[in-house]
Protein backbone atom coordinates (compact mmCIF):
# COMPACT_ATOMS: atom_id res chain seq x y z
CA UNK A 1 0.00 0.00 0.00
CA UNK A 2 1.84 3.54 -0.98
CA UNK A 3 0.81 5.18 2.24
CA UNK A 4 2.08 3.02 4.09
CA UNK A 5 5.86 4.03 2.42
CA UNK A 6 5.23 7.56 3.95
CA UNK A 7 6.81 7.52 7.38
CA UNK A 8 4.10 7.21 10.32
CA UNK A 9 2.97 5.43 13.48
CA UNK A 10 3.86 2.01 13.85
CA UNK A 11 0.03 0.56 13.67
CA UNK A 12 -2.01 -1.34 16.10
CA UNK A 13 -4.31 -4.50 14.85
CA UNK A 14 -7.18 -3.28 14.10
CA UNK A 15 -6.94 0.37 15.44
CA UNK A 16 -4.44 1.49 13.57
CA UNK A 17 -3.29 5.08 14.88
CA UNK A 18 -6.06 5.89 16.72
CA UNK A 19 -4.36 5.71 20.28
CA UNK A 20 -2.09 8.62 19.04
CA UNK A 21 -5.14 11.32 18.98
CA UNK A 22 -7.11 9.26 21.92
CA UNK A 23 -5.86 12.21 24.12
CA UNK A 24 -7.16 15.36 25.95
CA UNK A 25 -7.42 18.36 24.23
CA UNK A 26 -4.72 19.95 25.83
CA UNK A 27 -1.91 16.89 25.54
CA UNK A 28 -3.19 16.27 21.61
CA UNK A 29 -2.14 19.64 20.80
CA UNK A 30 1.12 19.51 22.11
CA UNK A 31 1.83 15.88 20.81
CA UNK A 32 0.71 16.76 17.43
CA UNK A 33 3.64 19.12 18.12
CA UNK A 34 5.98 16.97 19.34
CA UNK A 35 5.51 14.54 16.44
CA UNK A 36 6.24 17.60 13.75
CA UNK A 37 9.51 17.82 15.39
CA UNK A 38 10.44 14.18 14.93
CA UNK A 39 9.31 14.20 11.46
CA UNK A 40 10.58 15.33 8.47
CA UNK A 41 7.64 17.85 6.94
CA UNK A 42 5.65 14.70 6.15
CA UNK A 43 3.95 11.95 8.02
CA UNK A 44 0.79 9.34 7.72
CA UNK A 45 -2.15 8.90 10.02
CA UNK A 46 -4.52 6.06 9.56
CA UNK A 47 -7.22 4.80 11.33
CA UNK A 48 -10.03 2.53 9.54
CA UNK A 49 -11.68 3.71 7.51
CA UNK A 50 -9.68 6.95 7.61
CA UNK A 51 -6.00 7.51 5.70
CA UNK A 52 -4.39 11.18 6.46
CA UNK A 53 -0.99 12.93 5.43
CA UNK A 54 0.11 15.49 7.31
CA UNK A 55 2.44 17.72 5.97
CA UNK A 56 4.10 21.25 6.88
CA UNK A 57 6.91 22.22 4.70
CA UNK A 58 6.38 24.70 2.09
CA UNK A 59 7.26 22.86 -1.17
CA UNK A 60 4.25 20.50 -0.53
CA UNK A 61 2.24 22.90 0.72
CA UNK A 62 2.45 25.13 -2.88
CA UNK A 63 1.32 21.33 -4.36
CA UNK A 64 -1.74 21.30 -2.85
CA UNK A 65 -3.11 24.84 -2.21
CA UNK A 66 -1.66 26.22 -5.68
CA UNK A 67 -4.60 25.40 -7.48
CA UNK A 68 -8.31 23.80 -7.62
CA UNK A 69 -6.90 20.49 -8.64
CA UNK A 70 -7.37 19.86 -4.98
CA UNK A 71 -9.72 22.61 -3.37
CA UNK A 72 -12.48 20.45 -1.94
CA UNK A 73 -12.50 20.28 2.37
CA UNK A 74 -11.34 16.84 3.64
CA UNK A 75 -13.52 14.92 5.88
CA UNK A 76 -12.67 16.80 8.83
CA UNK A 77 -14.84 19.73 7.69
CA UNK A 78 -18.02 17.61 7.54
CA UNK A 79 -18.40 17.64 11.80
CA UNK A 80 -18.90 21.67 10.53
CA UNK A 81 -21.67 20.93 8.17
CA UNK A 82 -24.97 21.20 10.67
CA UNK A 83 -23.14 24.78 11.45
CA UNK A 84 -21.81 26.47 8.63
CA UNK A 85 -24.28 24.17 5.77
CA UNK A 86 -22.08 25.25 2.42
CA UNK A 87 -20.89 28.45 3.19
CA UNK A 88 -17.98 29.26 1.27
CA UNK A 89 -16.25 27.33 4.17
CA UNK A 90 -17.48 24.27 3.16
CA UNK A 91 -18.91 24.20 -0.60
CA UNK A 92 -17.12 23.35 -3.46
CA UNK A 93 -17.12 23.26 -7.31
CA UNK A 94 -19.68 25.44 -9.28
CA UNK A 95 -21.46 26.32 -5.95
CA UNK A 96 -18.25 27.80 -3.96
CA UNK A 97 -17.34 29.58 -7.09
CA UNK A 98 -20.52 31.28 -7.60
CA UNK A 99 -20.92 32.13 -3.87
CA UNK A 100 -17.10 33.95 -4.16
CA UNK A 101 -18.31 35.66 -6.94
CA UNK A 102 -21.21 37.08 -5.53
CA UNK A 103 -19.17 38.01 -1.97
CA UNK A 104 -15.76 39.45 -3.60
CA UNK A 105 -16.85 42.75 -4.50
CA UNK A 106 -17.70 43.59 -0.87
CA UNK A 107 -13.76 42.98 0.11
CA UNK A 108 -13.09 45.48 -2.64
CA UNK A 109 -10.50 47.96 -1.26
CA UNK A 110 -13.10 50.92 -1.78
CA UNK A 111 -15.57 48.91 -0.18
CA UNK A 112 -13.30 48.46 2.80
CA UNK A 113 -12.84 51.81 3.25
CA UNK A 114 -16.42 51.96 3.75
CA UNK A 115 -16.78 49.69 6.58
CA UNK A 116 -13.56 51.90 8.46
CA UNK A 117 -16.48 54.09 9.83
CA UNK A 118 -17.68 51.09 11.86
CA UNK A 119 -14.11 49.80 12.69
CA UNK A 120 -13.20 53.06 14.47
CA UNK A 121 -15.89 53.80 16.54
CA UNK A 122 -15.47 50.24 17.98
CA UNK A 123 -11.87 50.74 18.30
CA UNK A 124 -12.51 54.39 20.13
CA UNK A 125 -15.29 52.21 22.69
CA UNK A 126 -12.67 49.73 23.31
CA UNK A 127 -10.02 52.39 24.10
CA UNK A 128 -12.79 53.63 26.38
CA UNK A 129 -13.23 50.48 28.08
CA UNK A 130 -9.88 49.79 28.68
CA UNK A 131 -9.51 53.33 30.45
CA UNK A 132 -11.70 52.28 33.23
CA UNK A 133 -9.60 48.74 34.04
CA UNK A 134 -6.07 50.09 33.80
CA UNK A 135 -3.42 48.87 36.41
CA UNK A 136 -4.61 45.06 37.04
CA UNK A 137 -4.38 42.19 34.92
CA UNK A 138 -7.13 41.71 32.66
CA UNK A 139 -8.05 38.55 30.40
CA UNK A 140 -7.59 40.33 26.44
CA UNK A 141 -9.55 36.74 24.51
CA UNK A 142 -13.10 37.99 25.72
CA UNK A 143 -12.54 41.93 25.11
CA UNK A 144 -11.07 41.47 22.07
CA UNK A 145 -13.49 39.21 21.09
CA UNK A 146 -16.59 41.43 21.76
CA UNK A 147 -14.56 43.96 19.77
CA UNK A 148 -14.21 42.09 16.67
CA UNK A 149 -18.03 40.44 16.97
CA UNK A 150 -19.45 44.46 17.11
CA UNK A 151 -16.98 45.44 14.24
CA UNK A 152 -18.39 42.78 11.76
CA UNK A 153 -21.74 43.02 12.79
CA UNK A 154 -21.98 46.91 12.07
CA UNK A 155 -19.90 47.10 9.40
CA UNK A 156 -20.17 43.85 7.26
CA UNK A 157 -23.21 42.74 8.61
CA UNK A 158 -24.44 46.30 9.02
CA UNK A 159 -26.78 45.33 11.93
CA UNK A 160 -25.35 47.21 15.70
CA UNK A 161 -25.56 44.90 18.60
CA UNK A 162 -27.69 46.96 21.21
CA UNK A 163 -27.70 43.64 23.66
CA UNK A 164 -24.51 42.38 25.35
CA UNK A 165 -25.84 39.47 26.40
CA UNK A 166 -26.72 38.15 23.21
CA UNK A 167 -23.23 38.37 21.98
CA UNK A 168 -21.81 36.97 25.02
CA UNK A 169 -24.01 33.71 24.73
CA UNK A 170 -23.16 33.50 20.62
CA UNK A 171 -19.45 33.91 21.61
CA UNK A 172 -20.15 31.41 24.40
CA UNK A 173 -21.96 28.95 21.78
CA UNK A 174 -19.13 29.12 19.66
CA UNK A 175 -16.91 27.90 21.65
CA UNK A 176 -18.54 25.05 23.52
CA UNK A 177 -18.93 24.30 19.60
CA UNK A 178 -15.44 24.26 19.33
CA UNK A 179 -14.79 21.74 21.82
CA UNK A 180 -17.95 19.23 20.61
CA UNK A 181 -15.93 19.12 17.39
CA UNK A 182 -12.55 17.99 18.73
CA UNK A 183 -14.07 15.72 20.74
CA UNK A 184 -16.06 14.24 17.63
CA UNK A 185 -12.81 14.25 15.64
CA UNK A 186 -11.05 11.65 17.87
CA UNK A 187 -13.73 9.70 18.33
CA UNK A 188 -14.27 6.85 15.65
CA UNK A 189 -17.92 5.70 16.46
CA UNK A 190 -19.26 9.69 16.27
CA UNK A 191 -18.33 9.60 12.91
CA UNK A 192 -21.24 8.10 11.97
CA UNK A 193 -24.22 10.92 12.24
CA UNK A 194 -26.82 8.65 13.61
CA UNK A 195 -24.65 7.42 16.50
CA UNK A 196 -23.53 11.36 17.27
CA UNK A 197 -26.90 12.52 17.13
CA UNK A 198 -28.21 9.96 19.69
CA UNK A 199 -25.22 10.83 22.07
CA UNK A 200 -25.08 13.41 24.96
CA UNK A 201 -22.50 15.33 23.03
CA UNK A 202 -24.61 15.84 19.41
CA UNK A 203 -27.93 17.06 21.86
CA UNK A 204 -25.44 19.55 23.48
CA UNK A 205 -24.57 20.48 19.26
CA UNK A 206 -27.76 20.83 18.48
CA UNK A 207 -28.59 23.27 21.78
CA UNK A 208 -25.55 25.57 20.31
CA UNK A 209 -26.57 25.42 16.56
CA UNK A 210 -29.76 26.26 17.56
CA UNK A 211 -28.72 29.52 19.42
CA UNK A 212 -25.82 30.35 16.50
CA UNK A 213 -28.57 30.14 13.82
CA UNK A 214 -31.31 32.27 16.00
CA UNK A 215 -28.14 34.77 16.28
CA UNK A 216 -27.99 35.31 12.43
CA UNK A 217 -31.17 34.97 11.75
CA UNK A 218 -31.96 37.71 13.79
CA UNK A 219 -29.10 39.96 12.21
CA UNK A 220 -30.38 39.10 8.48
CA UNK A 221 -33.94 39.85 9.15
CA UNK A 222 -32.94 43.01 10.54
CA UNK A 223 -30.97 44.20 7.97
CA UNK A 224 -33.24 43.13 5.59
CA UNK A 225 -35.88 45.30 7.11
CA UNK A 226 -33.12 47.87 7.21
CA UNK A 227 -32.76 47.60 2.98
CA UNK A 228 -36.76 46.94 2.86
CA UNK A 229 -37.56 50.29 4.74
CA UNK A 230 -34.08 52.39 3.67
CA UNK A 231 -32.94 50.89 0.26
CA UNK A 232 -29.29 50.25 -0.19
CA UNK A 233 -26.87 52.65 -0.68
CA UNK A 234 -24.75 52.39 -4.54
CA UNK A 235 -21.98 54.10 -5.75
CA UNK A 236 -20.69 53.55 -8.81
CA UNK A 237 -17.25 51.77 -9.74
CA UNK A 238 -17.36 49.74 -12.48
CA UNK A 239 -13.63 50.44 -14.71
CA UNK A 240 -11.85 47.39 -14.72
CA UNK A 241 -14.63 44.79 -14.30
CA UNK A 242 -16.02 42.35 -17.18
CA UNK A 243 -19.77 43.23 -18.87
CA UNK A 244 -20.55 39.86 -16.71
CA UNK A 245 -20.11 41.89 -13.66
CA UNK A 246 -21.70 45.00 -14.68
CA UNK A 247 -24.84 42.55 -15.69
CA UNK A 248 -24.86 40.76 -11.99
CA UNK A 249 -24.34 43.97 -10.35
CA UNK A 250 -25.94 46.30 -12.68
CA UNK A 251 -22.78 48.87 -12.55
CA UNK A 252 -23.26 49.35 -8.57
CA UNK A 253 -21.50 47.77 -5.42
CA UNK A 254 -23.32 47.11 -2.17
CA UNK A 255 -22.37 49.28 1.05
CA UNK A 256 -21.92 45.60 2.96
CA UNK A 257 -21.71 41.88 2.22
CA UNK A 258 -24.98 41.43 4.06
CA UNK A 259 -26.43 43.98 1.70
CA UNK A 260 -25.01 42.19 -1.48
CA UNK A 261 -26.51 38.87 -0.31
CA UNK A 262 -30.25 40.15 0.57
CA UNK A 263 -29.68 41.98 -3.07
CA UNK A 264 -28.48 38.68 -4.91
CA UNK A 265 -31.59 36.82 -3.25
CA UNK A 266 -33.90 39.05 -5.21
CA UNK A 267 -31.65 38.78 -8.39
CA UNK A 268 -32.40 35.05 -8.03
CA UNK A 269 -28.91 34.45 -7.32
CA UNK A 270 -28.76 33.05 -4.09
CA UNK A 271 -32.02 31.92 -1.43
CA UNK A 272 -32.73 32.43 2.22
CA UNK A 273 -30.90 29.44 3.37
CA UNK A 274 -27.57 30.22 1.30
CA UNK A 275 -27.95 34.18 3.01
CA UNK A 276 -27.59 32.07 6.54
CA UNK A 277 -24.95 29.81 5.62
CA UNK A 278 -22.53 32.87 4.30
CA UNK A 279 -23.29 34.61 7.40
CA UNK A 280 -23.47 31.66 9.67
CA UNK A 281 -19.48 31.42 7.82
CA UNK A 282 -18.68 35.02 8.13
CA UNK A 283 -19.54 35.63 11.78
CA UNK A 284 -17.79 32.90 12.84
CA UNK A 285 -14.26 33.19 10.99
CA UNK A 286 -14.91 36.96 10.68
CA UNK A 287 -14.98 37.38 14.39
CA UNK A 288 -13.03 34.68 16.55
CA UNK A 289 -10.70 33.98 14.43
CA UNK A 290 -9.44 38.01 14.01
CA UNK A 291 -10.11 38.60 17.89
CA UNK A 292 -7.60 35.73 18.55
CA UNK A 293 -5.22 37.22 15.89
CA UNK A 294 -5.29 40.21 18.01
CA UNK A 295 -4.85 38.86 21.59
CA UNK A 296 -1.70 36.54 21.07
CA UNK A 297 -0.68 40.24 18.83
CA UNK A 298 -1.04 42.16 22.13
CA UNK A 299 0.85 39.34 24.87
CA UNK A 300 3.60 39.65 22.22
CA UNK A 301 4.00 43.25 22.36
CA UNK A 302 3.34 43.43 26.16
CA UNK A 303 6.27 41.07 26.78
CA UNK A 304 8.55 43.28 24.12
CA UNK A 305 8.79 46.43 25.79
CA UNK A 306 11.60 47.57 23.94
CA UNK A 307 9.51 47.71 20.71
CA UNK A 308 7.07 50.50 22.50
CA UNK A 309 10.38 52.69 23.86
CA UNK A 310 10.02 54.63 20.80
CA UNK A 311 7.95 57.07 22.40
CA UNK A 312 10.58 57.68 24.79
CA UNK A 313 12.21 60.04 22.00
CA UNK A 314 9.91 62.79 23.39
CA UNK A 315 12.43 62.86 26.32
CA UNK A 316 15.40 61.04 25.93
CA UNK A 317 16.45 61.55 22.42
CA UNK A 318 19.15 59.44 22.32
CA UNK A 319 17.00 56.07 23.20
CA UNK A 320 17.04 55.87 19.45
CA UNK A 321 20.73 55.00 19.42
CA UNK A 322 19.25 52.06 21.03
CA UNK A 323 15.62 50.65 20.16
CA UNK A 324 14.62 51.41 16.30
CA UNK A 325 11.45 50.88 14.50
CA UNK A 326 9.45 50.18 17.10
CA UNK A 327 5.41 50.71 16.91
CA UNK A 328 4.96 53.80 19.01
CA UNK A 329 7.31 55.69 17.40
CA UNK A 330 6.05 54.84 14.15
CA UNK A 331 2.41 56.04 15.53
CA UNK A 332 4.43 59.15 16.94
CA UNK A 333 5.68 60.13 13.53
CA UNK A 334 2.26 59.36 11.93
CA UNK A 335 0.11 61.37 14.33
CA UNK A 336 2.69 64.21 15.63
CA UNK A 337 1.38 65.71 19.06
CA UNK A 338 -2.26 65.46 17.17
CA UNK A 339 -5.52 62.58 18.89
CA UNK A 340 -6.75 62.73 15.58
CA UNK A 341 -8.51 59.55 14.59
CA UNK A 342 -6.38 57.51 12.28
CA UNK A 343 -7.63 57.30 8.50
CA UNK A 344 -7.09 54.33 6.33
CA UNK A 345 -4.21 56.04 4.60
CA UNK A 346 -2.54 56.02 8.42
CA UNK A 347 -2.95 52.42 8.53
CA UNK A 348 -1.16 52.04 5.25
CA UNK A 349 1.99 54.01 6.63
CA UNK A 350 1.92 51.45 9.65
CA UNK A 351 4.79 49.12 7.97
CA UNK A 352 6.35 47.97 11.68
CA UNK A 353 2.97 47.62 12.79
CA UNK A 354 2.00 45.56 10.05
CA UNK A 355 5.39 43.56 10.47
CA UNK A 356 4.54 43.01 13.84
CA UNK A 357 0.42 41.63 13.11
CA UNK A 358 2.36 39.47 10.14
CA UNK A 359 5.25 38.15 13.03
CA UNK A 360 2.53 37.48 15.35
CA UNK A 361 0.47 35.61 12.99
CA UNK A 362 3.69 33.44 12.06
CA UNK A 363 3.96 32.33 15.48
CA UNK A 364 0.27 32.10 16.51
CA UNK A 365 -1.50 31.20 13.18
CA UNK A 366 -6.06 32.12 14.69
CA UNK A 367 -6.20 28.94 12.14
CA UNK A 368 -3.16 26.17 13.16
CA UNK A 369 -4.18 23.56 10.61
CA UNK A 370 -6.70 23.37 7.12
CA UNK A 371 -7.69 19.75 5.52
CA UNK A 372 -8.03 18.93 1.78
CA UNK A 373 -9.67 15.99 0.32
CA UNK A 374 -6.98 14.21 -2.22
CA UNK A 375 -9.28 12.98 -5.25
CA UNK A 376 -6.37 12.16 -7.17
CA UNK A 377 -2.91 10.88 -6.00
CA UNK A 378 -0.70 13.29 -5.56
CA UNK A 379 3.59 12.96 -5.21
CA UNK A 380 4.34 15.33 -1.79
CA UNK A 381 8.00 14.80 -0.69
CA UNK A 382 8.80 12.31 -3.12
CA UNK A 383 6.11 9.88 -2.09
CA UNK A 384 2.89 8.76 -3.75
CA UNK A 385 -0.11 9.79 -1.97
CA UNK A 386 -2.94 7.57 -2.97
CA UNK A 387 -6.60 9.41 -3.51
CA UNK A 388 -9.14 9.03 -1.57
CA UNK A 389 -6.67 10.35 1.30
CA UNK A 390 -7.02 13.21 3.24
CA UNK A 391 -4.05 16.10 3.59
CA UNK A 392 -4.06 18.13 6.90
CA UNK A 393 -1.68 21.08 5.80
CA UNK A 394 -0.16 22.12 10.11
CA UNK A 395 0.62 26.04 9.79
CA UNK A 396 1.19 26.41 12.92
CA UNK A 397 4.27 23.52 12.11
CA UNK A 398 5.44 25.45 9.02
CA UNK A 399 5.51 28.61 10.57
CA UNK A 400 7.59 27.03 13.21
CA UNK A 401 9.64 25.27 10.59
CA UNK A 402 14.12 26.36 11.54
CA UNK A 403 14.78 25.89 8.24
CA UNK A 404 12.31 28.63 6.87
CA UNK A 405 12.70 30.67 9.88
CA UNK A 406 15.74 30.63 12.10
CA UNK A 407 15.05 30.51 15.91
CA UNK A 408 11.42 30.35 15.00
CA UNK A 409 10.05 30.88 18.62
CA UNK A 410 11.72 34.72 18.62
CA UNK A 411 9.25 36.88 17.88
CA UNK A 412 11.47 39.36 15.33
CA UNK A 413 9.26 41.79 13.50
CA UNK A 414 11.70 42.29 10.92
CA UNK A 415 11.49 39.06 9.54
CA UNK A 416 8.79 40.51 7.10
CA UNK A 417 11.46 43.34 5.97
CA UNK A 418 10.89 43.17 2.01
CA UNK A 419 14.54 41.79 1.62
CA UNK A 420 13.51 38.97 4.23
CA UNK A 421 10.39 37.97 2.95
CA UNK A 422 12.06 37.69 -1.07
CA UNK A 423 14.27 35.30 0.11
CA UNK A 424 11.51 32.58 1.62
CA UNK A 425 9.09 30.51 -0.16
CA UNK A 426 6.00 32.07 -0.82
CA UNK A 427 3.94 29.17 0.46
CA UNK A 428 6.20 29.76 3.90
CA UNK A 429 3.87 31.55 5.42
CA UNK A 430 0.06 31.28 5.25
CA UNK A 431 -2.09 32.47 7.84
CA UNK A 432 -4.84 33.29 6.06
CA UNK A 433 -4.44 30.09 3.78
CA UNK A 434 -3.26 30.38 0.05
CA UNK A 435 -3.81 30.16 -3.89
CA UNK A 436 -7.65 30.15 -5.17
CA UNK A 437 -9.33 29.24 -1.60
CA UNK A 438 -7.48 31.72 0.38
CA UNK A 439 -9.58 34.05 3.12
CA UNK A 440 -11.67 36.37 1.25
CA UNK A 441 -11.02 38.57 4.12
CA UNK A 442 -8.15 38.66 4.98
CA UNK A 443 -7.87 42.50 4.24
CA UNK A 444 -10.61 43.40 6.36
CA UNK A 445 -8.88 41.52 8.87
CA UNK A 446 -5.62 43.33 8.95
CA UNK A 447 -7.88 46.40 8.77
CA UNK A 448 -8.98 45.30 12.18
CA UNK A 449 -6.58 44.36 13.81
CA UNK A 450 -4.08 47.55 12.73
CA UNK A 451 -6.68 50.19 13.90
CA UNK A 452 -7.28 47.71 17.32
CA UNK A 453 -3.38 47.74 18.03
CA UNK A 454 -2.87 51.36 16.83
CA UNK A 455 -5.49 52.52 19.38
CA UNK A 456 -4.76 50.70 21.78
CA UNK A 457 -1.21 51.78 21.54
CA UNK A 458 -1.59 54.88 21.47
CA UNK A 459 -3.12 55.23 24.75
CA UNK A 460 -1.71 52.93 26.56
CA UNK A 461 1.18 50.83 27.73
CA UNK A 462 1.14 46.92 27.74
CA UNK A 463 2.41 44.66 30.80
CA UNK A 464 3.48 41.26 30.41
CA UNK A 465 1.03 38.91 32.89
CA UNK A 466 0.70 35.95 30.57
CA UNK A 467 4.09 35.02 28.67
CA UNK A 468 4.26 32.74 25.93
CA UNK A 469 5.96 29.57 27.94
CA UNK A 470 3.11 30.20 30.00
CA UNK A 471 0.71 29.30 26.73
CA UNK A 472 -0.99 25.56 26.34
CA UNK A 473 -2.96 25.51 23.53
CA UNK A 474 -5.59 23.05 23.04
CA UNK A 475 -7.15 21.38 20.26
CA UNK A 476 -10.15 23.35 18.56
CA UNK A 477 -11.32 25.11 16.20
CA UNK A 478 -9.08 28.15 15.97
CA UNK A 479 -5.73 27.96 18.44
CA UNK A 480 -6.91 28.97 21.81
CA UNK A 481 -5.78 29.15 25.05
CA UNK A 482 -6.14 26.53 27.75
CA UNK A 483 -6.31 29.37 30.22
CA UNK A 484 -7.07 33.12 30.02
CA UNK A 485 -4.23 35.63 28.56
CA UNK A 486 -3.92 38.26 30.83
CA UNK A 487 -2.03 41.81 29.99
CA UNK A 488 -1.99 44.57 32.23
CA UNK A 489 -2.67 48.30 30.64
CA UNK A 490 -1.46 51.35 31.92
CA UNK A 491 -2.79 54.93 30.60
CA UNK A 492 0.28 56.62 28.46
CA UNK A 493 1.45 59.77 30.00
CA UNK A 494 0.90 61.52 27.07
CA UNK A 495 -1.50 59.96 24.51
CA UNK A 496 -0.60 60.39 21.01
Amino acid sequence: MLLWKIPGFKNTFLIGNLLEILLPPVQLFSSIRQIAKEKNGIYRFWCFPIASVNIYNPEDVEVILSSMKYHEKSQAYTFLKPWLQDGLLLSSGTKWQNRRKILTPAFHFSILRRYYASIVENTNRLVESLGKIVDTRVDIVPIMSDCTLNSICESIMGTKLNDNKIGKTYKNSIHELGAILVKRFITICFYIDFIFNLSELGKRQKKYLGINHNFTRTIINDRKKHVKENGVNFFEETEGRDDEYRMMYSKKKRTTMLDLLILAEQEGLIDTVGIEEEVDTFMFEGHDTTATGLSYCLMLLANHPEIQFRLLRLYYPWILLFFKDEVILEQKEIFGDTKRTATVDDLHKMTYLDRCIKESLRLYPPVPFISRWLNESVTLSNYTVPAGTSCHIHIYDLHRNERLYPNPSVFDPDRFLPENVAKRHHYAYVPFSAGPRNCIGQKFAIMVMKSIVSGIMRNFRLHPVTTCSDLRFQADLVLRNSEPVYIKFTKREIAI
